[in-house]
């Protein structure tokens, strides 16, 4: 019988969620708190959420802090990674949720959106992970990066050109980090699909787009952190891109 060796247990870790207070990211938080972790949440704008958030996460007897920082300004980044390290040094944990969506085809897509897009959805993941591995490297500690990407990496045309594009390039950042990190650092990815309807969307719409997908139904946040879970637990897995799509990026 062969065992599967971990460095780190699951429980008694601090994690470092960008885009924690609502959606999958505020899942993610209350299930590795349930699990006995301490979370250091980043939120911009969703204040009230945020400390929705915390008060929930302190149920499960775990310690939260809230972390403001507006992820567009590339310097409010860095001291957002300062003051994470600085609060939690044991942290060993990363997960790149936050990142906005916005329609709009290629000669739709303006200087303003280019520049907001790139900073939240790919270069603020870049910086962070960068910090926080040299963190890593230098305290000798064992670090895991996991960037929550999309399915829409699987395709090329697409009514959300910049979304998509930022959201590839973290992809391709992804595999090359978990190449260039190793062995002390573990880099991963998640693709969700259909887990949770976007702000432009109505649920019956969200519904009928699951008969286009090979599992003919939609998702929900629990998928994901059992993915989460996944990706924590085998410390023999970096490098690794997982759909929890239905099979979506097979394609129609």
């Amino acid at each position: 019988m062969y065992r599967i060796k971990t460095r780190r247990s699951f429980v008694g870790n601090s994690a470092f969620i960008t885009g924690g207070a609502k959606r999958i990211g505020r899942s993610i938080a209350l299930f590795l708190a349930q699990k006995g972790w301490n979370i250091a949440l980043h939120y911009n704008r969703s204040e009230r959420d945020a400390e929705k958030t915390l008060q929930e996460i302190e149920t499960f007897g775990v310690e939260c802090s809230l972390f403001k920082a507006d992820l567009s300004d590339v310097r409010q980044v860095n001291n957002l990674a300062e003051k994470v390290i600085l609060k939690y040094p044991d942290c060993s944990l990363l997960i790149n949720n936050a990142s906005i969506f916005k329609r709009a085809h290629f000669l739709d897509t303006d200087d303003d959106m280019f520049l907001k897009m790139f900073n939240i959805n790919y270069y603020t993941p870049f910086i962070l992970m960068q910090k926080f591995s040299q963190n890593a490297k230098k305290s000798n500690q064992q670090f895991h990066i996991i960037n929550i990407l999309d399915t829409k990496i699987s395709r090329n045309h697409t009514p959300y050109f910049m979304y998509s594009l930022t959201k590839k390039s973290l992809a391709d950042l992804t595999l090359m980090a978990a190449r260039d990190l190793g062995p002390q650092v573990r880099v991963n990815g998640i693709c969700p699909g259909l887990i949770l309807p976007s702000a432009d969307s109505d649920a019956e719409g969200f519904e009928r787009m699951k008969e286009n997908i090979p599992l003919k139904m939609t998702g929900n946040t629990d998928y994901i952190t059992k993915a989460v879970e996944f990706l924590i637990e085998n410390s023999f897995v970096t490098g690794e891109i997982i759909y929890i799509d239905g099979g979506e990026h097979l394609g129609s």
